[in-house]
């Protein structure tokens, strides 16, 4: 098994590097694209019913000229007027974890839990990440604009972390001008605290229409075709990679090498952390954890001939050390290092 991962990522950061290009030769389709128009029509309706769909996306479309101005009215109206229930995502994590061995009794949960999910985010406009994507979908088809819902796997600090996978999460695949292109309006809209029970409401861009490339790093579909890529890795790949936070898709910052989540290196050995980044990195700060303590630093950061931007460490004791990569206060991406004998 570990053979068989190893020649995996291998293939893998060979296809990765020849994805780059595109990513890092030229922005992102609409990252000039100005919004504005779009967002303030959305904020026009707060806390508007969602019992007529097709009259709230007459309201949120029809003054806008083009699909993808008309998308972000609807993908900023909800990411703004919905709320992730915490009772209901932490229901359902239990339960699809719980159940992920027996998939008659995962659908038998899940056809009961839809009904309730919907009746929530109608009545209350809360729901999970089912509801979201749902609704994505609805506003979109009666604004004429092709909309899927993708269900597959989602990668956080809390899910997904080596294992063979629960699929967990659902997203949006939004066709305009007549290319695909991947969305997630739960995580745009804010996000879970586990340590509060609650979701914090905070509205980000790095869901929203970016790079496949990007979006992979904690997405999976359960079909590959919806990476939207012409080489995109194993789900195994997926779930063994870095962990990558949102903050890192913001900033168009992808890590190369490890390519693992959790590698090891001799004790006293350099080990190289290596990762791409759209605009110039200057600095970029380590913070690692080791027995309790933590220790924070900005270390020399510099480009191979590969144009990889490159950070050297040696760990100098045995043990397991928890590393991350920070920008402006941003956590990017981490690494579980084995340090041994």
């Amino acid at each position: 098994m570990v053979m068989h991962l190893k020649r995996h990522l291998v293939c893998y950061l060979l296809l990765l590097v020849g994805n780059y290009s595109p990513l890092f030769a030229q922005l992102a389709d609409f990252t000039h694209h100005d919004f504005s128009k779009a967002d303030s029509i959305a904020a026009l309706y707060p806390n508007h019913s969602i019992s007529n769909l097709n009259e709230l996306s007459h309201k949120l479309t029809s003054t806008l000229n083009t699909d993808v101005q008309k998308f972000r009215a609807i993908y900023k109206w909800v990411c703004d007027n919905i709320a992730n229930d915490y009772s209901y995502y932490a229901r359902n994590k239990r339960m699809r974890e719980k159940l992920n061995d027996d998939p008659e009794q995962l659908e038998e949960w899940n056809e009961g839990f839809r009904p309730k999910v919907f009746n929530k985010l109608v009545k209350e406009h809360k729901t999970v990440c089912t509801g979201y994507a749902y609704l994505i979908k609805e506003l979109a088809y009666f604004a004429t604009i092709e909309c899927k819902m993708i269900d597959g796997y989602g990668r956080t600090a809390q899910a997904n972390i080596d294992g063979e996978g629960i699929p967990n999460h659902t997203w949006n695949a939004v066709k305009l001008n007549s290319k695909w292109y991947l969305c997630d309006a739960t995580w745009s809209s804010g996000s879970i605290t586990l340590e509060r029970s609650m979701f914090i409401k905070e509205f980000s861009e790095a869901y929203f229409l970016v790079h496949p490339v990007l979006f992979i790093q904690n997405h999976y579909p359960l079909d590959p075709k919806w990476n939207l890529m012409d080489h995109s890795p194993t789900l195994i790949e997926f779930l063994h990679r870095p962990l990558v936070y949102k903050n890192a898709l913001s900033h168009a910052i992808v890590p190369h090498s490890p390519s693992v989540f959790k590698p090891t290196v001799k004790k006293g050995e350099k080990i190289t952390f290596r990762f791409r980044s759209r605009s110039e990195i200057e600095k970029i700060k380590m913070e690692i954890g080791y027995g309790g303590k933590v220790n924070s630093f900005y270390p020399v950061v510099y480009k191979d001939e590969q144009g990889f931007y490159c950070i050297d460490h040696t760990f100098s004791a045995k043990g397991m050390y928890d590393v991350h990569f920070i920008k402006n206060d941003d956590y990017l991406f981490t690494y579980v290092v084995k340090s041994e004998k």
